[in-house]
């Protein structure tokens, strides 16, 4: 086969076969097919996109092309949480381990940032020492042992996927359908787990810029359960403003420590207990959604899920008393609202590039981040504000990139004289 005949075929158009996928993808790994191959085919699948033989066909390749993991050794329920990314989602950070301490296991493979949203692993490796990439033997063993476990995707876990995950953030070909679902289902099939709860996040901070785009991803993912016998339930939340009152790094993960002792801020937490609810109705630990959030809640109160989290993290060599004074910022400002009224608007995915530039996500691969940068979100749609208010705490360690994100900050909310209806769960599928 010919690289050039390939992308070729599917820039007219053309659907290609699993043989084709399969040759084209290891050929990438290997190093026959270059880098440039390999992007020219991820932009014709962008315009032309796949069909669902292709689709699957895709999530098979990447999914065979390293090793898999296999709890079926295990009576507990086996699962995980995924969100299509967003600019404060934190979520995983709190629900891994509220579903440890329910009795779930969680093997959560998780990645770095990928375009303006922030990454799981990025965040937890602002933890000194936390390791994301252990053996598989050793992860699996953290799983059974403590009920969850996190890590990076590694060259044994879909190698495939790591290499072009990456290769999509430096190339606009990020928000793709086919894409999304091979990237996201064959990590989480490699996962050995029998459910999932995927949050699809919908709006101007998302990849999914409508609800008819987030519904036709969310019936590719339920497709593509179904084929391969994952239970998966799907909730679409709104991403028309950040997620928490912190984005960035360590910060997220600070804040992630107080939502687990019970001072987590209201949006944050209805997105958690919601998705943690659709995991413990899956595997019958909750009979309706009420009794799930209500036994998430006292998995909180009674300091069982912050036990979870701290097990995970000293399983894994953190040190979370050192988080602090690891990644204390050096420098700070504040954005200041230029006239009175209400937050009506907020450009999320601005507020998102704004981080990047900040220091919390990359501009070109190997690019080292800042632990220490990240926003607070002082004001936010619905609150407001007089002119000279402070809507954003800006800080990091390098004056220059700080006044750069800042400039941008300025542009990123508008207000008005009334508030905008504004709902949270979206919906579900």
């Amino acid at each position: 086969m010919i690289p050039a005949d390939l992308i070729s075929k599917k820039r007219d158009g053309h659907a290609l076969t699993k043989d084709e996928l399969t040759w084209f993808i290891n050929g990438y790994l290997s190093g026959k097919v270059t880098e440039a191959q390999m992007t020219a085919l991820l932009m014709a699948i962008f315009y032309t996109g796949m069909s669902e033989e292709e689709t699957f066909a895709l999530v098979d390749v990447m999914l065979n092309s390293g090793s898999t993991l296999d709890f079926s050794d295990s009576d507990a329920y086996v699962a995980d949480k995924h969100s299509t990314g967003g600019v404060g989602d934190k979520v995983s950070l709190i629900l891994a381990p509220i579903m440890a301490a329910s009795g779930l296991m969680v093997p959560m493979i998780a990645g770095r940032g990928l375009g303006f949203t922030g990454g799981t692993i990025d965040k937890l490796e602002t933890i000194p020492g936390f390791d994301t990439a252990p053996a598989l033997e050793t992860f699996k063993d953290w799983v059974n042992k403590n009920g969850c476990a996190i890590m990076a995707q590694s060259d044994q876990i879909c190698p495939a996927d790591k290499k072009i995950y990456a290769l999509r953030d430096q190339t606009g070909t990020v928000p793709s359908v086919p894409l999304i679902c091979g990237s996201i289902m064959s990590k989480k099939i490699a996962e050995g787990i029998s459910g999932m709860v995927l949050d699809i996040k919908v709006g101007n901070g998302a990849f999914m810029k409508t609800m008819e785009q987030a519904r036709d991803l969310g019936s590719w993912m339920k497709k593509i359960g179904a084929a391969f016998n994952i239970e998966t339930d799907i909730i679409f939340t709104n991403m028309d403003q950040p997620l928490g009152r912190f984005a960035g790094l360590a910060c997220e993960v600070q804040e992630s420590v107080k939502a687990l002792k019970g001072n987590g801020p209201k949006d944050l937490m209805e997105v958690t207990f919601e998705l943690g609810a659709k995991l413990l109705v899956q595997t019958k630990l909750a009979n309706h959604k009420d009794e799930a959030i209500q036994l998430q809640q006292s998995l909180i109160d009674s300091g069982k899920a912050l036990a979870a989290f701290e097990t995970m993290v000293d399983a894994q060599g953190g040190r979370l008393d050192e988080l602090g004074s690891n990644a204390k910022p050096d420098h700070e400002t504040v954005v200041h609202a230029s006239e009175d009224g209400i937050i009506d608007w907020m450009d999320t995915e601005a507020i998102g590039w704004a981080l990047v530039d900040l220091g919390c996500g990359r501009k070109n691969p190997g690019d080292s981040l800042d632990n220490s940068a990240g926003i607070e979100f002082l004001k936010k749609v619905g609150k407001e504000t007089r002119k000279g208010d402070p809507v954003y705490r800006v800080f990091n360690s390098d004056p220059g990139r700080l006044d750069s994100a800042s400039s941008m900050l300025e542009e990123t909310f508008s207000t008005g004289e009334s508030s905008p209806d504004s709902v949270l769960i979206l919906g579900d599928l």
